[in-house]
């Protein structure tokens, strides 16, 4: 298929590859008076640092349209990949902006995807579209490609640290300190709409990491792509690609650090775990 622009939200935790014609427009994180922009010259320890003294509601800004039509400059085709539209107005703001390119380039031709997740499941929707490019699909069949696909990816995630949360009134102040104290960690999903929602929790790292493969396999999990976006937690991360290994030797399995949006959520010692059945 001739050649299509890929151009994703700095949520999917993804670098922008020229070479491949894949860019990443970067989401702000604002806290403490200061603006962290999501790209890749954010040191994110760093960042990770001013987080935890931070003792304010923070908040996230999603692209403006100008970013994404800038991304968007000089290309025919492109599709759009956005975080969920159930957390952020990434995906509304990136639907203007392919109104106003088509109408200013009526042979444009733009497809905007709501992923209804983040971090790493978007990466597996965009390795998906990248197959379906391989192939000789025509362009107007794309759309309804990708929503089968999605059909059949999922994340789960494990929090450490409910600080944030807190901070931004999701956890109660009181349950986010017992949870640390008592070395609780929540395990969670990626709703069919796009929402965050906890399935259950585990006291220490060896039991949420089986609780995850235990709801990898209620999803249907079969020995799939599997990417696993860590924040400072390598160790766990591996322990996780291990146990899924040893099941099905043949899966994919990637690790990735976690860029500054998905850590800003998931904290330090979250796991993000993005994977096709």
């Amino acid at each position: 298929m001739e050649n299509i622009k890929l151009i994703i939200d700095s949520s999917s935790n993804m670098k922008s590859d020229p070479d491949h014609n894949v860019e990443v427009v970067p989401l702000t994180i604002s806290f403490g008076g200061k603006d962290y922009i999501d790209d890749q010259n954010l040191n994110i320890r760093e960042f990770l640092n001013d987080m935890n003294q931070n003792q304010i509601a923070g908040k996230t800004t999603c692209p403006s349209i100008q970013a994404w039509l800038n991304a968007l400059e000089g290309t025919e085709k492109a599709i759009i990949i956005t975080m969920t539209s159930g957390m952020s107005g990434t995906f509304f703001s990136a639907l203007q902006a392919k109104t106003m390119y088509e109408e200013k380039h009526p042979l444009s031709k733009i497809i905007v995807v709501d992923s209804r997740s983040a971090g790493p499941e978007l990466t597996i929707v965009v390795h998906g579209i990248e197959q379906m490019l391989k192939g000789n699909m025509r362009f107007v069949d794309l759309e309804e490609a990708i929503a089968d696909f999605r059909m059949h990816t999922h994340l789960l995630f494990v929090l450490q640290s409910l600080h944030n949360l807190s901070l931004n009134g999701r956890v109660a102040p009181a349950a986010a300190k017992i949870a640390g104290l008592l070395k609780i960690n929540l395990i969670g999903t990626a709703s069919k709409e796009g929402k965050l929602e906890p399935l259950t929790k585990a006291r220490g790292m060896k039991k949420a990491l089986r609780e995850v493969f235990k709801y990898m396999q209620e999803d249907n999990y079969h020995g799939g792509e599997v990417i696993i976006d860590h924040c400072e937690n390598e160790k766990d991360a591996t322990t996780l690609k291990e146990k899924i290994l040893a099941e099905y030797p043949d899966a994919k399995v990637e690790i990735r650090p976690m860029r500054g949006l998905c850590s800003f959520y998931a904290e330090e010692g979250g796991l993000m775990i993005g994977f096709h059945e």
